[in-house]
């Protein structure tokens, strides 16, 4: 093996907007094309209107503006202004910033230096404006790299800051902002600033009444009891429980939503098992007490340390430098307002008792299946010819950022799991084969988990017996054919997460692969398509030799073209629990014993599609581009 050769000349110093560019995930995360919500895109919005965010917190400016058209985003905020004379340092220079001291911002999310200017480095355009005291300072960039910096003006702007940019399409590949993740981010930054007013692409978002509208809005169907709403110095908590298995949690730091948890939400888990241990006298485990729970918990730190830049894990021991501890602080609030709230309220405390017995009763039930299930899941894991897992994963204790790109695909038979296993990364993606069609599990108790074989080595795949804080991979992805069979077996393994792990999707973790119905090619160019449009314009791009391809299930995918399908370019369809969705409801009609309403259903919505294309000769696109053709053939001529 030759050695290789390690100089003075190996050694490089990056400039800021370098390194940014050619380590964007050390910044902002995975990058991603908007299928997530974490994705990048999202990230560079949120860096933007984390700096509105904190003017507000410290009392500037109620009202902030969003629009965005197409790849173009604008963020106007009426705080106090960037100082002129800094406008281009906090944009452009690295570690550059007000929060450093915490005397300007006291409890900020933004602390270091870095956010809006991992924005200017990733955007192909970047404009940013001062207003303060009638005058204004306007500068754009291009990648970082500044192109105009004008002189002071005047101006009867009120005093704030705008921000426009336009995320680098080269880094964020065919990206697309969806408004349900835009939507939900705001309403995010509402929920926990309660005189805030947001305005986005013409709707309004306000709330009067916190992390109470929070619960309301995210809940599925009518709580066991009203929603307990307790508010106090630097921290805010509401919780109710639900019929449903799992724990559901929404936590914040200084407006920031933790989605992974962190301390504070840690420290709220135990806090609330202890609290209604003691006022019940009761030594209850703590699973049956939160089995069920929905709840959320918003706490303000002096100085947090999150785990990573992208702020999804508080790491922060302390609420302040030098001061309480986080287990303590979030102890002595629930164990005053919280206790006092069950004092007064024995209606609640009757229907919270009876949660808990159910679901104490239910765990025993259980407890015998749940350690033979268990025994099984060890030797399967040792001997699983199903699972092909990967190297990393989300829950290792290493802070790797690619460990956002974690996925389990989850396929329909041998075929398609061989395809996917030989083109994978090995380090972030495993494969789970499915021996066919799953169990219909809707309406069976959680014991079909245990009894259920392939269910539960999903689960132990998974990691999630215990709650989402193991889960392993950052993504789950059903990979079928897209043919009858294939739509079959989503619905039933969609079925199986909501009924059993709602969290999973909740917390966008689920997702549909979307691979080629076609492949269409000459000698020169090969085009995947997928849909019958892309078909078209591909047919119209290359003309009457195009040779096409209709790729009936994932198996007929060659391993070499497969890989270009699950690497960066991969198309990802979220399933995502919509506001407005009824998921019981959904169920029951759809996977439930209603065949002969189900079947009206069908026969009415029935669509029959005709070719037009057939063999590729009657297409009137084809006829287009025909013509094309023999008009360049005369022009050569």
């Amino acid at each position: 093996m030759s050695e290789t050769s390690y100089s003075e000349e190996h050694i490089r110093s990056l400039d800021w907007k370098e390194h940014i560019r050619l380590r964007p995930g050390m910044y902002i995360g995975k990058l991603g094309d908007g299928s997530a919500f974490d994705d990048g895109i999202y990230i560079l919005l949120k860096e933007v209107l984390d700096n509105c965010i904190d003017e507000y917190v410290m009392g500037h400016g109620k009202k902030v503006e969003v629009k965005i058209e197409g790849t173009r985003v604008e963020v106007r905020d009426y705080g106090r202004g960037v100082p002129l004379g800094k406008v281009v340092d906090v944009v452009s220079k690295i570690n550059t910033g007000a929060k450093y001291d915490s005397k300007a911002f006291k409890k900020s999310v933004g602390l270091n230096g870095v956010g809006t200017k991992a924005v200017n480095a990733l955007s192909t355009y970047f404009k940013i404006e001062s207003y303060r005291e009638g005058q204004m300072k306007r500068a754009e960039f291009d990648t970082g790299v500044l192109r105009k910096d004008e002189k002071l003006v005047p101006t009867t702007e009120p005093n704030g800051t705008r921000v426009l940019f336009e995320p680098d399409e080269t880094i964020f590949r065919h990206y697309q902002y969806r408004d349900q993740h835009i939507e939900r981010l705001l309403w995010n930054y509402c929920y926990l600033n309660t005189g805030l007013t947001i305005h986005y692409n013409g709707q309004k978002f306000q709330s009067k009444n916190g992390l109470l509208d929070l619960l309301t809005t995210k809940m599925d169907g009518e709580p066991l009891y009203p929603i307990i709403h307790l508010v106090g110095d630097d921290i805010e908590v509401a919780m109710t429980h639900a019929n449903h298995y799992g724990e559901e949690y929404y936590s914040f730091v200084n407006g920031q939503h933790t989605t992974q948890g962190g301390t504070h939400q840690g420290a709220f888990r135990e806090a609330v098992a202890k609290v209604i241990r003691d006022y019940f006298k009761k030594d209850w485990e703590a699973t049956d007490i939160r089995t069920g729970i929905v709840a959320a918990v918003s706490v303000k730190v002096i100085e947090p340390v999150f785990e990573s830049q992208t702020k999804t894990k508080l790491g922060s021991q302390e609420i302040e430098p030098g001061g309480q501890s986080m287990r303590s602080f979030v102890g002595d609030f629930l164990a005053t307002k919280l206790d006092n709230f069950l004092h007064k309220n024995p209606e609640t405390t009757q229907a919270l008792q009876s949660k808990i017995l159910e679901s104490e009763r239910e765990r025993k039930e259980l407890s015998g299946i749940r350690k033979l299930a268990r025994e099984r899941a060890k030797k399967a894991s040792l001997h699983n010819r199903k699972l092909r897992d990967c190297r990393l994963h989300l829950d290792d204790s290493k802070n790797d950022v690619r460990k956002l790109d974690t996925t389990l695909f989850i396929t329909e038979g041998d075929s398609a799991s061989g395809s996917i296993t030989k083109s994978r990364d090995v380090a972030t993606q495993g494969v789970f084969s499915l021996k066919g069609k799953p169990l219909n599990c809707f309406g069976l108790t959680k014991k079909v988990v245990y009894e259920n074989e392939e269910f539960n080595l999903i689960q132990a795949a998974l990691n999630i017996e215990d709650g989402m804080d193991s889960l392993r991979y950052n993504r789950i992805v059903i990979a079928t054919d897209a043919d009858v069979d294939g739509m079959h077996i989503r619905l039933l393994l969609m079925t199986f997460f909501l009924q059993f792990f709602p969290d999973l999707i909740k917390n966008d973790h689920l997702y549909i692969l979307q691979t080629p119905l076609f492949r269409v090619r000459n000698k020169k160019e090969t085009h995947y398509c997928y849909s019958d449009e892309e078909r078209q314009r591909a047919l119209l791009k290359l003309g009457k030799s195009a040779e096409i391809t209709r790729f009936k299930g994932l198996g007929e995918i060659s391993p070499d073209e497969f890989k270009h399908f699950i690497g960066p370019d991969m198309r990802l369809e979220p399933v995502m629990i919509t506001k407005d969705a009824a998921v019981q409801d959904l169920l029951d009609f759809y996977m439930g014993k209603n065949t002969p309403e189900r079947q009206e259903f069908i026969i009415g919505n029935l669509k029959v599609e005709k070719d037009l294309v057939d063999d590729g000769k009657n297409s009137p696109l084809l006829d287009i581009a025909r013509k094309l053709e023999e008009n360049e053939v005369e022009a050569d001529a």
